[in-house]
């Protein structure tokens, strides 16, 4: 698959895309990410690719925000069409992948970039990243979920504070309030977070696939998230997974899962 605005490499069961606009500060458009979402599905569906990593090109920015000049002259409801869209092929997309993605934030991620990276499964940033959702300095709010995310990830309050200021958190910062997981230079950032893919690659696909499930549903109204957790708990008993996962402890051995 040919790609104009993204990169993407696979191997060792990771799958990695780089978002390559550095003129613009790989800021997203609609080119960019409609072809996000076709990288990001052709990822899901390739049984080698265990583990999905997002970055941005060169050492500035992830993602620095969207492109203003593709909406600046929109109405309100081609406004509420471009998040209602951006939301469904992107956000909400990497959000519900049974594989993991990790966003391994390298610069700037502002934005829509920030609303990108709280999207995936958890953060990794480099110790130069900024963080921010300045769009109420626009006149607008944040459209691919950032007023929903960011309180779910560092509560209500720091969350306001950010959104109402326009303002950055450093890296440091971002960890402090656990936007981030992890925070190292920049120039370790990619093999630290392989690092962290192949301990996720050592266990069941199968059953991690179902654990991001359960934990989404904690955050969706009218979703039991308990409930959620039984069936899929559940559901665990039926795979070769299980099967092999239980065998090998009893075995003494390590389990070599397929994802079945």
């Amino acid at each position: 698959m040919n790609f104009d605005n993204i990169i993407v490499t696979t191997g060792n069961g990771i799958g990695q895309i780089t978002i390559n606009r550095p003129s613009k500060l790989n800021a997203l458009n609609m080119a960019t990410i409609q072809e996000l979402h076709n990288a990001f599905e052709s990822l899901e569906n390739d049984t080698a690719v265990r583990v999905i990593i997002i970055t941005g090109e060169g050492e500035k920015a992830f993602v620095a925000g969207a492109d203003i000049s593709e909406f600046a002259s929109f109405t309100v409801e081609e406004g509420a069409q471009l998040a209602a869209q951006g939301q469904e092929l992107l956000f909400n997309f990497v959000e519900n992948l049974r594989k993991p993605v990790i966003a391994a934030v390298n610069g700037f991620a502002l934005g829509g970039g920030l609303e990108l990276a709280m999207a995936c499964h958890f953060r990794i940033a480099s110790d130069n990243a900024k963080m921010g959702l300045p769009e109420v300095s626009l006149g607008v709010i944040p459209g691919y979920g950032g007023t929903q995310r960011l309180p779910q990830l560092i509560g209500k309050g720091r969350a306001m504070e950010m959104i109402m200021t326009a303002g950055m958190v450093s890296a440091e910062e971002a960890s402090r309030a656990g936007l981030v997981n992890h925070v190292v230079p920049q120039s370790e950032l990619l093999d630290f977070t392989r690092g962290i893919a192949a301990k996720i690659m050592r266990n069941s696909p199968f059953a991690i696939g179902r654990a991001i499930k359960c934990v989404n549903a904690n955050f969706k109204d009218g979703v039991n998230g308990f409930e959620t957790e039984i069936r899929n708990f559940g559901k665990c008993f039926g795979t070769e997974d299980f099967k092999e996962g239980t065998s090998a402890f009893l075995e003494k051995r390590k389990a070599e899962f397929s994802g079945n």
